[in-house]
């Protein structure tokens, strides 16, 4: 009787990324897989769509790592912050991330995370985006500056570190994957890894 394969031990499964955050999170599915960075220019087109950014920029970093990696499964993912149709960038520092979550204070911000994958056999290439609506609680600058000093989160979107005290500074977040506010939704990369004969339950 011949044993029972899944189709990652004949594509290796590839994250497009080197982003911990997504590191973490696939590695809660008990697949194997590589991580690699892609070499990639971020910088948004003019006029474009924060939603339309996450899409092209998911597909870019997958298909930047399935050229160079024949035979494998590679997921790409992108999340832009999105602020009454403004992308809300990484703030870098601590003065810009105290500007923003005062200027987000109150307000009503999308993220919009895309992830695809791609065989890089056959260049087929899935695409999904799942959108987490957030309100912001009214935040006043102590409250700003305790949680900026005890989290730091200047490279996160909108300076919020969700998985962690970043998600005290929300009123309300309606989703339907908790792990798309953190950068790779979980549920759609399942479903998609399942489309290609990777069964997450029957991996090992």
């Amino acid at each position: 009787m011949s044993e029972k394969t899944t189709t990652i031990d004949f594509r290796p499964l590839i994250l497009a990324s080197g982003s911990r955050y997504r590191k973490s999170l696939l590695e809660r599915l008990g697949v194997p897989f590589d991580t690699v960075a892609p070499d990639l220019d971020e910088t948004p087109v003019d006029g474009e769509a924060p939603a339309a950014t996450a899409r092209r920029l998911a597909i870019a970093k997958a298909r930047a790592v399935a050229v160079a990696r024949p035979g494998t499964l590679v997921i790409g993912s992108d999340q832009v912050a999105d602020c009454d149709g403004v992308a809300v960038s990484k703030p870098g520092t601590h003065e810009a991330a105290r500007a923003q979550l005062a200027s987000l204070s109150g307000r009503r911000i999308v993220f919009h995370t895309a992830v695809a994958l791609i065989d890089a056999a056959s260049h087929r290439c899935q695409l999904r985006e799942v959108d987490v609506t957030s309100r912001f609680r009214r935040l006043d600058p102590a409250t700003i500056e305790r949680y900026l000093v005890r989290e730091r989160p200047y490279d996160c979107a909108g300076a919020v570190r969700s998985e962690s005290l970043g998600i005290a500074l929300f009123e309300s977040i309606e989703n339907a994957d908790p792990t798309a506010l953190i950068g790779l939704p979980l549920i759609a990369v399942t479903s998609m890894l399942a489309n290609e004969g990777v069964d997450v339950l029957d991996s090992r």
